[in-house]
């Protein structure tokens, strides 16, 4: 390197400054460490030198840029070094400050990290489990759809509630929503608007949160965005008829050749209410067809024991078992369980007309039908798998028996609007009946029958007179009592495992007497 040189710095003396065949400084004679190097292209950087730990001839020297001659005149590059040797004098380290400002972890890093790291539960009755493989996959994939786009080359110590803010109503307004080709029959689709805003601005703070607790950052900027939070609570449920037009589209579309294993799907979500993949990915070693149950071993809550009502357990009894494959509903090809209910579940919903219907809305719709129906709501959780307050307001602990009876009665309701036999008039007849109050829910001991089959019984002559009755399995241990004792009668069903069942006039006169006893009393 050349022979240092000192001079007062001018804009002069700058300019006259030239490129030799090696880089070199010219310091200044008035301010001590500050100078302007030259390099061999000719620019001209302005530069200030210092011993760091407060100097001494033992400590480290440091160099530091301050800034480009042009961007700034001598002046104004002398008066920022001046700042920084002051600075320097003191204690600081302004070189290695900006060093690790510069070395300081990224968004996109962070996103990184939180996958290989963070993919914990981190609240809930699941606190600390890893997340499911699927939850992770759509949790890291909107992190990179929206996140690592809007905000990933910023420092995660810069990014503040106002950052969050700009970055949300981006996602709300569609910013970062995509429709492309990644490859043969593969394409990349991201959807914006207020939903994925949500669920993303979830996701980032959940990163924050880890990032806090690893001492990466020190607080979490979500906590502190105004923002729109909560989700629009979806509200719609099908009413009986709506399920009946649901039931006469699987029909149809059975007839018309669509896939069987799709639609035995779709009548599954609504005869039981579970989840979308709880039906989809079910195992065969997960149905205790003996005791009416499903014990679903990974649900969303963990460990999870469904009642099944009589429909349901009569159409699982029907499906031929694949020999050698754990799924209720194995892949045509492979081993792992069918996922062609995307493509079939557009084409139920629009022949049944039911525009903006989700399989989720099913699940809505066998838990509305159990509570405008009277059941418990302890009962109606045990029947969707709830665990929490929040889910079904009120959850106790219950025997499986009870639940059992409580998915049969709402279950018999639903297989029968399936197969279409629920109108409006029995809606109205019911409604005009008033609703049934909660502590009146589970059947009482009525000093003549059974409660199974006065439950049944009481059913049957709430229907209309002029329709067939309830869909319910053949073999119904309550129903086929009544009809020993003359108090009901069965049809032909759909299938050899299903029968239309009425309440006979000897069972009307029953149902009358006791009212009129009840009314004198």
């Amino acid at each position: 390197m050349a022979e240092e040189k000192s001079v007062k710095l001018t804009k002069t003396v700058v300019d006259a400054a030239g490129a030799r065949s090696e880089r070199y400084e010219i310091w200044d004679s008035e301010l001590s460490g500050f100078g302007v190097r030259i390099a061999t292209t000719g620019r001209k950087t302005f530069i200030i030198r210092y011993r760091a730990e407060g100097g001494g001839r033992t400590a480290p020297r440091r160099f530091m840029t301050v800034g480009r001659f042009g961007t700034l005149t001598v002046e104004q590059a002398r008066r920022k070094a001046k700042e920084l040797l002051a600075a320097a004098t003191v204690g600081d380290d302004p070189a290695s400050k900006r060093n690790a400002i510069r070395a300081e972890m990224k968004m996109s890093g962070l996103v990184d990290r939180y996958e290989k790291e963070g993919c914990f539960i981190q609240r809930g009755k699941r606190q600390g489990q890893r997340m499911k493989p699927l939850t992770k996959k759509y949790t890291i994939a909107r992190l990179r759809h929206h996140v690592v786009p809007l905000l990933g080359y910023k420092r995660v110590t810069e990014v503040n509630a106002a950052d969050i803010e700009r970055f949300f109503r981006d996602v709300e307004a569609g910013k970062t929503a995509k429709n492309e080709k990644a490859g043969p029959r593969t394409r990349i689709i991201v959807k914006g608007g207020a939903g994925a805003a949500r669920k993303v601005f979830r996701d980032l703070s959940a990163v924050f949160s880890f990032a806090k607790r690893h001492e990466i950052v020190a607080a979490n900027p979500c906590e502190k965005a105004v923002v729109n939070k909560s989700d629009n609570k979806r509200t719609r449920f099908l009413t009986l008829e709506e399920v009946a037009r649901l039931g006469a589209a699987c029909d149809a579309l059975e007839a018309e050749g669509v896939n069987i294993k799709a639609l035995n799907i779709t009548r599954l979500w609504v005869l039981t209410g579970c989840r979308r993949n709880e039906i989809a990915e079910l195992k065969w070693d997960e149905v205790d067809l003996e005791n009416g149950l499903l014990v679903l071993d990974d649900s969303k809550t963990g460990k999870s024991i469904r009642p099944l009502c009589l429909a349901a357990a009569t159409l699982l009894k029907g499906i031929e078992k694949v020999g050698g494959r754990d799924y209720v509903f194995p892949a045509d090809e492979g081993d792992s369980y069918f996922q062609g209910t995307k493509n079939v579940w557009p084409k139920i919903v629009k022949k049944a007309e039911l525009s903006g219907v989700t399989p989720h809305t099913l699940r809505h719709t066998v838990g509305a039908t159990a509570t405008s129906h009277g059941e418990a709501l302890a009962l109606t959780g045990a029947i969707l798998g709830h665990a929490n307050l929040r889910s079904t307001m009120i959850y106790a602990h219950v025997q499986h028996d009870p639940s059992v009876k409580a998915a049969n009665r709402v279950g018999r309701r639903i297989a029968s609007a399936l197969a279409g036999e629920i109108k409006p008039t029995s809606q109205k007849r019911r409604k005009a009946a008033g609703p049934v109050p909660i502590k009146e829910a589970a059947p009482v001991s009525n000093g003549l029958l059974p409660d199974a089959e006065w439950d049944a019984l009481t059913e049957l002559a709430a229907l209309p007179p002029e329709g067939k009755g309830f869909l319910a399995s053949a073999s119904d241990p309550a129903l086929a009592m009544l009809v020993k004792r003359g108090f009901a009668q069965a049809h032909a069903g759909p299938n050899d495992l299903l029968a239309w069942w009425q309440i006979t006039l000897i069972g009307n006169a029953l149902i009358k007497s006791h009212t009129g006893h009840k009314a004198a009393a």
